[in-house]
């Protein structure tokens, strides 16, 4: 029982695993097999409405995100996240189905909706399960899990190739369905989760609304809430940009996989360098979080500016570790000025102006890329991280290791 106990944890982070992978492949095949797809459903074969399927998703996502946060702190976030699995997965089933645009376009809408219920639940149960000896480490390996989504995202059209995309959708939604019943049986909600112990409290119950309401107050007084979010934000810029426009600017395959592959070994070392750093000093995971960041500064000097195989994989490769080694710590970070019974709300909200940030900068590279400026602008993303990182180490001074409701 005792070994039970002490293990469960990483059941945990292993169980999340499956399901952030499942969150980022099935967001991901669409547009993998978009050109398999055009063959049956000729509408998108345009650009500007395969550019609304793609908007409509991040919109939602974004729009939902923080409401997703506050919906984890306030129910079983055990249940959230198996029906939002459940939901989306059944949504990939039914795109399976479609056969107009509209009907995509409706389930896609739903997909963002679904997906964007997980995140905020996901984090916010891994690190309660997980304190400051190994929440970093915790966090890093979910995130691979994204990571690992994203890439087999690209095998869609591999598959669709040898079977057919209708095929395709079919299985992955019900490969989902069966992982949610999975998480029925194996995944648990933390005894101490902040709601338990509210409702079991005597007298009245607050109203959800009043508390979600408090809880975004809470939040906004914070500053150091908003220093958070801001180097959030900045930092969703150039992993946006890597994401959707530095294939424009060399070959798709070396700079994916020489960043996702970097990415795999920044997490990780980040999560183990914050778990040991922040034992001796209770701004470990700041200073942890901050030399990811400044990674990316160089790195977007030599892909942006870069000229050669050299400059290109060595700007890759310090992207991907320097951002592996930022995400391993942004929700434990968070956890050192938030209390549990807000974390997810917090989460959503950074996710939110993540996504945002992402749609704009992406928006603004597309106008570059036609004005022939894109490895300028790509560049210049260092000087908005290098702000973001001063005010970071400056200002964003931790009290505890771990924020509480006491």
């Amino acid at each position: 029982m005792t070994n039970n106990k002490k293990y469960y944890p990483w059941i945990v982070v292993a169980l999340l695993w499956g399901v952030a992978l499942l969150n980022y492949m099935d967001r991901q095949m669409l547009s993998t097999m978009k050109s398999a797809m055009m063959i049956d459903i000729t509408e998108l074969e345009s650009a500007t409405n395969f550019g609304r399927l793609m908007a409509v998703f991040l919109w939602i996502y974004g729009l939902m995100s923080p409401v997703a946060g506050m919906i984890a702190d306030r129910i079983n976030r055990k249940w959230l996240i198996v029906g939002s699995l459940f939901v989306w997965s059944f949504v990939t089933l039914m795109m399976g189905y479609s056969t107009d645009f509209n009907q995509i376009y409706i389930l896609r809408a739903i997909m963002g909706v679904s997906e964007a219920l997980y995140i905020p639940a996901g984090l916010s149960l891994i690190t309660d399960y997980h304190q400051e000896k190994t929440r970093s480490l915790a966090v890093g390996i979910h995130m691979t899990g994204l990571y690992t989504g994203q890439a087999l995202g690209g095998f869609g059209a591999t598959i669709a190739g040898a079977y057919s995309w209708e095929t395709t959708f079919h299985w992955f939604g019900i490969i989902g369905i069966a992982y949610s019943l999975i998480l029925i049986l194996f995944l648990k909600e933390k005894k101490d989760h902040t709601v338990a112990k509210l409702d079991s409290e005597p007298g009245p119950k607050e109203n959800p609304v009043k508390a979600a309401i408090k809880g975004m107050g809470m939040l906004f007084v914070n500053i150091s809430f908003w220093i958070i979010l801001l180097y959030f934000a900045t930092s969703s810029l150039p992993g946006w940009a890597t994401k959707n426009w530095l294939p424009t600017l060399f070959s798709e395959n070396l700079s994916t996989f020489t960043i996702a592959i970097s990415s795999f070994i920044g997490v990780i070392a980040g999560g183990i360098l914050s778990d040991k750093w922040i034992q001796r000093n209770v701004r470990g995971r700041i200073y942890t979080g901050s030399i990811g960041l400044a990674l990316t500064i160089p790195a977007l000097l030599l892909l942006g500016f870069g000229d050669s195989f050299a400059m290109i994989v060595g700007g890759g490769l310090c992207f991907g570790i320097g951002f592996g080694i930022f995400d391993a710590n942004n929700m434990p970070i968070l956890c050192q000025f938030v209390s549990p019974r807000y974390r997810a709300t917090a989460y959503g909200i950074m996710n939110m102006t993540g996504v945002f940030a992402g749609a704009i900068i992406t928006k603004l590279l597309g106008e570059s890329t036609d004005a022939g400026n894109l490895g300028q602008d790509f560049a210049m993303m260092a000087g908005l991280v290098f702000v973001a990182l001063m005010v970071e180490v400056i200002f964003l001074r931790p009290k505890t290791v771990n924020m509480t409701d006491k």
